[in-house]
């Protein structure tokens, strides 16, 4: 039945009415109905040695698909179809270039064309940008959104870890695979691919916002980053004596560094928010930032604290209580003064932000619980405070030892 309606459809492309009579089709281009001018065109028939004249064989199966044989040799596969009143012949390839099937598949094609020229189409999608294309659109887009160390960070991954792996690919052709191979390409940068898949996902989830992949469909969703084991480092307390110790030797020299070292370990701020500190946020007894890591915040001061803020000199006109040697800005690191410092104090394995960890593992000594710890340092996310939970557990130990030897003693029970 499939094929007596490609025949009726093939016929009325080709204008042909199968009641006509051999002189009225015209013998130069004979028919698929015509039994003695027609045969299977397949490769065998393709292998025919050519005759003293030109020929053409038609397909007896699929109308106006045919074969060309001229006298020199030379075989090509062309079609024939009637379209918008006009007769037309169009070659589809030559033997040895194109096989029967494959010019039997776009014979198909074409035809299918014509008889349906001029009937209503589907609305087709517009193809998808590439990757790469696609992260300069989301970057203007959404970069000016975020703070500057933000905008920094993203731009690193998405130019040397994203672009890189799925820049060739259309945006919606990113499938979980992908994500999977990238993720497999990064097992020994773990910490890379856990920062920069986050990354991805949001440019996914905004590609389905315009429009570019269907809703739903981001495929770093449930992809798994890498577990690693974080790096915890508290200062005891003979190391915070030689600390402080190593500070009051260096202070005559690094005023401002050692200033700036010892807010970090009074406070448990973040370095970027005492580099970055104004005058006016000093509201004692606390520093109101109108932005942070985690939006405005409070910072509580101690005494000490308190006083250090009260020694520094205030450069006239500028408002940035550590400003940078030179130009209008704020101070930018103290890593330089740190290295040399922690090396003196013979800790060399203590980063900056380690301060911020001591002065969490100081706070659950004094019996401050979690959620206290996590507005004192204000953690966005629970989970962030709970890295101390084992320290916490160890001061509640602690004190169960205490209790139970008071206990002990009241009963006179020998411990």
């Amino acid at each position: 039945m499939q094929n007596n309606h490609l025949h009726a459809v093939a016929r009325s492309v080709h204008g042909i009415n199968p009641e006509q009579s051999k002189e009225q089709k015209g013998a130069a281009a004979p028919t698929n109905d015509d039994p003695a001018a027609s045969v299977r065109l397949n490769g065998d028939v393709a292998r025919r040695r050519a005759g003293t004249t030109e020929t053409i064989l038609w397909d007896s199966e699929l109308i106006g698909f045919g074969l060309r044989i001229l006298p020199s040799g030379r075989k090509t596969w062309i079609v024939r179809y009637v379209g918008r009143g006009v007769r037309k012949k169009v070659t589809l390839g030559a033997v040895g270039e194109l096989s029967a099937g494959a010019a039997r598949g776009k014979a198909r094609a074409l035809l299918a064309a014509v008889a349906t020229d001029g009937l209503p189409r589907p609305v087709v999608k517009g193809e998808a940008p590439s990757f790469a294309d696609y992260a300069e659109a989301f970057w203007a887009d959404t970069a000016r959104h975020w703070k500057p160390r933000t905008q920094s960070t993203n731009r690193r991954h998405i130019d040397r870890e994203l672009k890189p792996v799925f820049g060739h690919l259309a945006v919606d052709r990113i499938r979980r695979a992908d994500v999977l191979r990238w993720r497999e390409s990064l097992s020994d940068r773990q910490g890379v691919f856990n920062r920069a898949l986050p990354v991805l996902a949001a440019m996914l989830k905004y590609a389905e916002l315009l429009g570019h992949r269907v809703r739903g469909s981001n495929p770093c969703r449930r992809t798994p980053r890498y577990k690693r084991a974080l790096k915890e480092r508290y200062l005891s307390v003979a190391e915070y004596r030689r600390l402080g110790g190593v500070l009051a030797t260096v202070e005559a020299d690094q005023p401002v560094a050692v200033a700036v070292i010892r807010l970090l370990l009074l406070t448990g701020a973040r370095v970027s928010e005492i580099l970055t500190l104004r005058w006016e946020a000093i509201q004692p007894p606390r520093l109101q930032l109108p932005d942070s890591k985690t939006g405005p915040k409070f910072i509580y001061l101690g005494a000490n604290a308190t006083a250090i803020l009260e020694s520094l000199e205030r450069r006239e006109g500028c408002p940035w209580v550590f400003p940078a040697g030179r130009g209008e800005g704020p101070l930018s690191s103290v890593y330089p003064q740190w290295a040399k410092i922690r090396r003196a104090a013979a800790i060399p394995d203590v980063r900056i932000h380690d301060l911020r960890h001591s002065y969490a593992s100081v706070a659950i000594n004094r019996g401050m619980s979690l959620l206290l710890i996590g507005r004192l340092l204000d953690h966005a996310q629970p989970e962030t405070t709970a890295r101390y939970a084992h320290l916490e557990d160890r001061s509640i130990a602690d004190a169960a030892v205490r209790v139970s030897q008071s206990l002990g003693q009241a009963l006179g029970v020998a411990i």
